[in-house]
């Protein structure tokens, strides 16, 4: 049975029950690509182990075939051609490695690429992680300032509840206003007024003072209550929720309307000195005033009606640059009027200081003729006379000679003090 496997080039049992685990893991070293990673010190020592059992095998049948004489000649065949085949095996085993080693060289690029690309792919998963991590930051911090707008939003609509709150906050906004607008306090106006008309005593929120010594009464009102709960549902809302939000809708219109009333009648106009017949009604936001002139486009006629003029913060910040600038005019104005009359005064000083020059003229021209008279007098009577006493034996100098002037003082060339002294003449 041994030499028919041994002749149809098959090892036997024992043998193969040897060898074969070691052929096992060769094979699947290659297959899954553990030999990428071995070097030849650990194939050699595979190769090393693989001849050591099968010498031992050998050894084990050159044993048994002492122990067993009358077999030995067909053992001794048998233990040569197993022999054979086991160096046949090595050498097929030394070859495979050979070739497989050249296929890992050739394949070493390949490695070398995907081991870069094992990096560039750890790389990226470590971005990915961090880019991950700081969204998830970023995510955190942006719910924590939705929860701080969201409490901060609760507050300011619970305090806007007041009524004492929304008026401090109305008058707040209406001087951010004012101020936007170029106007100072106590110059151009005056904060808590107190006005007494045929209505009673009344205090509004501001007084501006215009151009001319004029005034104009600002209340400010915040109707507030109605629009906030409005506001809460939305305007696509039908049935039931839409129904409310009409209802509310129409209690902002009713409570506009009765701020409009109740400044009516108060007729800060008639306190006032040289001011319009009309109350500017300050409602210190767009949305307040388009809400309500939207659910009722008569609102405006009714506030026009009772002399009051409703007002958001654009419109009174363009009506009080105006007044701002309204007063630059007028100080302009008040400036040229000034330099226009300190220029007349300087021109008539100016022809004062004219006649006063040519007087002084005049008197320098009488001056230099009584001059030269004199000396003429001296050089032609007193000289003479005085020279013959000399002549006499008295001894006395009479001197150098005296000198007449023989320039006169210049006259007034400009025309303006020629015109004035023509004038006068």
């Amino acid at each position: 049975m041994r030499l028919g496997a041994c002749r149809r080039g098959r090892l036997p049992q024992s043998l193969e029950t040897t060898v074969q685990p070691w052929l096992a893991i060769a094979a699947k070293s290659v297959v899954t690509g553990t030999l990428v990673d071995m070097d030849q010190t650990f194939l050699s020592l595979i190769i090393g182990i693989l001849l050591a059992l099968a010498l031992g095998f050998l050894l084990g049948w050159v044993l048994r075939g002492r122990a067993s004489p009358a077999g030995s000649g067909d053992e001794s065949l048998v233990l040569r051609t197993q022999l054979e085949m086991v160096q046949g095996q090595l050498e097929s085993m030394k070859a495979d490695q050979d070739t497989e080693n050249k296929i890992l060289l050739a394949l070493n690029p390949v490695a070398t690429k995907l081991n870069d690309m094992q990096k560039t792919v750890a790389d990226l998963e470590k971005q990915r992680s961090d880019q991950h991590g700081q969204i998830s930051e970023q995510l955190r911090s942006a719910l924590q300032s939705d929860e701080l707008l969201r409490s901060t939003t609760e507050g300011l609509a619970s305090a806007l509840r007041s009524n004492s709150m929304r008026g401090k906050w109305g008058e707040v906004q209406l001087r951010r206003v004012v101020e936007a607008a170029g106007l100072i306090e106590r110059v151009d106006f005056d904060l808590q007024s107190s006005i007494s008309s045929d209505a009673g005593l009344g205090k509004p929120d501001m007084v501006v003072h215009l151009p001319g010594g004029k005034n104009i009464a600002v209340d400010a009102k915040v109707p507030f209550t109605a629009y906030m709960e409005a506001s809460s549902i939305p305007m696509t809302a039908t049935g039931e929720e839409g129904a409310r939000r009409e209802r509310l809708l129409k209690d902002h219109v009713a409570a506009v309307r009765a701020h409009i009333d109740a400044l009516g009648k108060k007729s800060y106009w008639d306190g006032l000195e040289a001011s319009p017949e009309l109350v500017i009604c300050f409602i210190p936001s767009e949305a307040l005033v388009s809400s309500a002139l939207e659910a009722d486009p008569g609102l405006m006629d009714h506030a026009f009606s009772k002399k009051v003029a409703l007002a958001s913060p654009v419109t009174l910040w363009s009506v009080l640059k105006t007044v701002a600038f309204s007063w630059r005019q007028d100080v302009v104005t008040e400036d040229a009027q000034k330099i226009f009359t300190t220029g007349t005064e300087l021109l008539q000083r100016l022809g004062a200081m004219a006649g006063h020059i040519e007087t002084l003229g005049r008197s320098l021209t009488s001056s230099v003729k009584h001059y030269n008279s004199f000396v003429g007098s001296l050089e032609s009577r007193v000289f003479p006379s005085a020279r013959k006493l000399s002549e006499l034996g008295t001894g006395a100098d009479l001197g150098h000679a005296l000198e007449t002037i023989e320039e006169l003082p210049r006259e007034i060339s400009a025309p303006e003090l020629a015109e004035d002294e023509s004038a006068k003449d």
